[in-house]
This record gives structure tokens, sequence and C-alpha cells, in this order.
């Protein structure tokens, strides 16, 4: 898959790297050993931050500033990761989807970045484009319904936008019938390094979603 960054986002968010990962996967609902891992890793969020902190984790902040550089309020409409969070800070209940988009979870939280989750095989065309949300634009984000994205860093394939730090799209979410995930882990800030998230990604997919043919590689 060709990831393009397109020049809004470019001038609005210059520092902007992203991780593009392509692996063969095997899905499935939660298991036990992937509920055990969000524990694990609500009890090191939980330990090692108050909720006044989450905004300041330098990946969180850095997606934070991106959204205010391309008008976007992030208050009202937070990145996933920070969403994750201030969740488990807040001591609120965990929630459990499958093991491929609770694995991405953890590695988002982990890592402070916020990460896009797609089936391959349901994006349209050969290559994804990063830009900016328009007025009006027609988005319908997972679990969510309609989401304003004017203003929004999003992922765009030729029907339309497909992904966004805050919601990805119904159109493109990974089911338990995906069997090719890619993974675009968007890095505006350094907090854990490109290749950390790569090799804790392989480790995780490998481990819970049977991960084959699994590349790596930075867009900036």
């Amino acid at each position: 898959m060709d990831i393009i960054i397109g020049d809004d986002i470019r001038e609005a968010a210059p520092s902007l790297r992203v991780l593009v990962i392509e692996t063969r996967i095997s899905n499935s609902p939660t298991t036990e050993a992937v509920k055990a891992l969000m524990r694990q890793t609500a009890g090191l969020i939980k330990e090692h931050y108050a909720l006044a902190d989450i905004n300041g984790r330098p990946g969180i902040a850095a997606t934070r500033a991106a959204y205010k550089a391309c008008g976007k309020e992030p208050n009202r409409y937070r990145p996933s990761q920070e969403q994750l969070c201030r969740r488990i800070v807040s001591g609120k209940e965990l929630y459990f989807v499958s093991n491929v988009v609770d694995v991405i979870n953890v590695i988002s939280i982990l890592s402070g970045h916020s990460i896009g989750g797609f089936d391959a095989d349901s994006i349209d065309g050969p290559s994804l484009t990063l830009g900016i949300g328009r007025p009006g634009e027609p988005y319908e984000g997972i679990g969510r319904g309609p989401l304003n994205i004017e203003g929004m860093p999003v992922y765009r394939d030729a029907t339309g936008g497909v992904g966004t730090p805050t919601s990805d799209n119904e159109r493109t979410k990974t089911s338990l019938s995906t069997s090719r995930l890619l993974m675009c882990v968007n890095m505006y800030g350094e907090e854990m390094g490109a290749d950390e998230v790569t090799e804790l990604s392989r480790k995780l997919l490998k481990t819970h979603c049977g991960a084959e043919d699994f590349s790596a590689r930075i867009v900036n």
C-alpha cells in the first residue's frame, strides 16, 4: 500500500512520520491472553500517570498540537490514544473488541501514538493519502455514526476518508474475517521510537494474531 502525505498536513505537522506496517493475520474474538495483556497495560498507565498528566505525554501532546494546527479542537475530538489512557486512569471498565483491535490498542497506549488499523482488502485502490478533513466531508466513525472531520488529519482512499486519529471508518475497519492488516502509526512527536514500535508490533501480532509476511517502513 502506497502512503502519500499531502502538502496540507506537511505544513501543519512538519515533524510527522508514519510507520507503515503490513502483515497477514488471523483474527479472533478477544482471548483471555489478550484480555490479560490489556489489564497489564492498563495497570502500567495507572501506575505512571494521573489524569492531568495524560495530555503531557509527548506523543499525545504532539498529536493534539497537530489537531490545533489543522484547525480542530482536541478537547472536543480527542485522539484515540488519549481517549484510551484517560479511560484507564479514570477507572472506567476496559472494553474488548477482537484480538487484532485490542493488540493495536495496547500498542497505541504504550507508545503514545495514534494508530489506524485497516482491513487492507477493504481499501479502495492501491494508496492512501493523508490530508486534512474538509467542511461537510462524509465520514462514518466506528461506533460513533457521522463524525465531523473538518480540520482533522484524515487518510483517504479512492472512495473517501478511512481513518483519523479520533476514529477509523466503519467501511475499512477490521473484522473477524480480516486476513490482511494495514497499520499506520502516526508519529507526530517522539515518544516511543519507530524501531521499538515495530518490534513491539511484530511480537504482539505474531503471538496473538499469527502474523506472517510482516513488513514495516517509515514514510516522512
